[in-house]
Protein backbone atom coordinates (compact mmCIF):
# COMPACT_ATOMS: atom_id res chain seq x y z
CA UNK A 1 0.00 0.00 0.00
CA UNK A 2 1.38 3.59 -1.21
CA UNK A 3 1.74 5.77 1.30
CA UNK A 4 -1.20 8.58 1.27
CA UNK A 5 1.64 11.78 1.47
CA UNK A 6 4.95 12.38 0.53
CA UNK A 7 7.14 15.44 1.49
CA UNK A 8 8.12 17.10 -1.63
CA UNK A 9 10.97 18.13 -0.24
CA UNK A 10 12.09 14.74 0.38
CA UNK A 11 11.43 13.12 -2.35
CA UNK A 12 13.01 16.13 -4.08
CA UNK A 13 16.28 15.31 -2.50
CA UNK A 14 15.90 11.82 -2.67
CA UNK A 15 15.65 11.85 -7.00
CA UNK A 16 18.35 14.77 -6.90
CA UNK A 17 20.81 12.56 -4.64
CA UNK A 18 20.15 9.93 -7.33
CA UNK A 19 20.37 11.39 -10.81
CA UNK A 20 23.26 13.61 -9.33
CA UNK A 21 25.30 10.44 -8.10
CA UNK A 22 24.43 8.63 -11.28
CA UNK A 23 26.37 11.94 -13.40
CA UNK A 24 28.91 11.89 -10.99
CA UNK A 25 29.77 8.19 -11.47
CA UNK A 26 29.91 9.05 -15.31
CA UNK A 27 31.91 12.18 -14.69
CA UNK A 28 34.92 9.45 -13.07
CA UNK A 29 34.36 6.84 -15.60
CA UNK A 30 35.37 9.32 -18.06
CA UNK A 31 38.00 10.90 -16.06
CA UNK A 32 39.24 7.30 -15.58
CA UNK A 33 38.86 6.69 -18.95
CA UNK A 34 36.59 3.75 -18.68
CA UNK A 35 33.37 5.71 -20.14
CA UNK A 36 33.88 4.80 -24.27
CA UNK A 37 34.45 1.11 -23.59
CA UNK A 38 31.48 1.05 -21.63
CA UNK A 39 29.59 3.60 -23.86
CA UNK A 40 30.62 1.32 -26.85
CA UNK A 41 29.81 -2.24 -25.32
CA UNK A 42 26.27 -0.59 -24.15
CA UNK A 43 25.74 0.10 -28.09
CA UNK A 44 27.16 -3.10 -29.02
CA UNK A 45 24.53 -5.30 -26.95
CA UNK A 46 21.70 -3.35 -28.41
CA UNK A 47 23.00 -3.61 -32.36
CA UNK A 48 23.84 0.04 -32.31
CA UNK A 49 27.38 0.75 -34.32
CA UNK A 50 29.02 3.17 -32.12
CA UNK A 51 29.26 6.85 -33.65
CA UNK A 52 29.78 8.91 -30.32
CA UNK A 53 33.09 9.69 -28.75
CA UNK A 54 33.57 10.57 -25.57
CA UNK A 55 35.61 13.88 -25.17
CA UNK A 56 38.66 14.20 -22.78
CA UNK A 57 37.46 14.57 -18.85
CA UNK A 58 37.22 18.73 -17.86
CA UNK A 59 36.22 19.06 -14.08
CA UNK A 60 34.13 22.82 -14.68
CA UNK A 61 31.84 20.31 -17.43
CA UNK A 62 31.52 17.75 -15.33
CA UNK A 63 30.66 19.90 -12.27
CA UNK A 64 27.90 21.76 -14.25
CA UNK A 65 26.79 18.03 -15.20
CA UNK A 66 26.85 17.01 -11.31
CA UNK A 67 24.87 20.48 -10.45
CA UNK A 68 21.98 20.57 -13.25
CA UNK A 69 20.98 16.80 -13.31
CA UNK A 70 21.29 17.04 -9.27
CA UNK A 71 18.65 20.50 -9.61
CA UNK A 72 16.56 19.00 -12.35
CA UNK A 73 16.33 16.15 -10.18
CA UNK A 74 15.52 17.44 -6.99
CA UNK A 75 12.63 19.63 -8.89
CA UNK A 76 11.26 16.59 -10.68
CA UNK A 77 10.94 14.96 -7.26
CA UNK A 78 9.39 17.66 -5.92
CA UNK A 79 6.83 17.77 -8.74
CA UNK A 80 5.78 14.55 -8.46
CA UNK A 81 5.17 14.75 -4.72
CA UNK A 82 3.63 17.34 -4.93
CA UNK A 83 1.16 16.17 -7.46
CA UNK A 84 0.75 12.97 -5.89
CA UNK A 85 -0.49 14.99 -2.75
CA UNK A 86 -2.46 16.62 -4.82
CA UNK A 87 -4.25 13.79 -6.41
CA UNK A 88 -4.51 11.77 -3.29
CA UNK A 89 -5.73 14.68 -0.75
CA UNK A 90 -8.65 14.04 1.27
Amino acid sequence: MAPSRFSPSKVGVALGVLMGGWHLLWSLMVATGFAQPLLNFVFWIHFIKPVYVVEPFRLELAAVLIVVTTAIGYLLGYCFAAIWNWIHRS
